[in-house]
């Protein structure tokens, strides 16, 4: 006899998801290390909504949100320097996958995958160039981002790395 397993539904976030989707992020915290400030100096609702996202949703199984994914502009800095020289585009024809975290009780089901998809798929339709940044502590992200078809473009440390760890990988999906 085989059982259902839920699918992963994938869906605009909206204001109402906001409380839900800080209470998955603590409690994934502990498992995945992200995000690596830990408690944030600034409320939780704020590291998730971003005033300079263009985009996100949330994932959901079984009706309960378990993931979040947001695509915001490359806005001048560290990561636009690194992005834009690797890339060999302007900032302006760049996107990045930002704040992308799953419920560590649903880690294996598709849900980032699934989130990866979306906010990739929402910046090819734009025209703009997916970017990312991930730190190398998560070595099961970075794997995740080579296997499908990532590429490192440099390196840096940004002001809110710990300086106990290895500098953040930037990384852009080639066309």
């Amino acid at each position: 006899m085989t059982g259902v397993v839920d699918e992963v539904l994938v869906r605009e976030r909206t204001g109402a998801d906001i409380a839900g989707l800080a209470a998955v992020l603590a409690a994934q915290q502990p498992h995945s290390g992200y995000p690596q400030n830990w408690p944030l100096p600034y409320p939780v609702e704020r590291f998730i909504a971003r005033a300079d996202e263009d985009a996100a949703w949330v994932a959901e199984l079984g009706g309960r949100v378990v993931g979040h994914v947001a695509v915001s502009r490359v806005e001048p800095g560290l990561e636009a320097d690194l992005w834009t020289v690797g890339a060999n585009r302007p900032r302006e024809e760049l996107a990045a996958v930002s704040v992308l975290f799953v419920d560590h009780t649903a880690v294996g089901r598709g849900v980032g995958k699934a989130l990866l998809a979306t906010a990739v798929d929402a910046i090819r339709a734009s025209g703009r160039l997916p970017v990312l940044d991930v730190v190398q502590e998560t070595p099961s992200a970075v794997e995740l981002y080579r296997r499908t078809g990532w590429q490192v473009v440099g390196e840096g440390r940004p002001w809110w790395l710990p300086d106990d760890h290895l500098p953040v990988l930037f990384m852009v999906l080639p066309d």
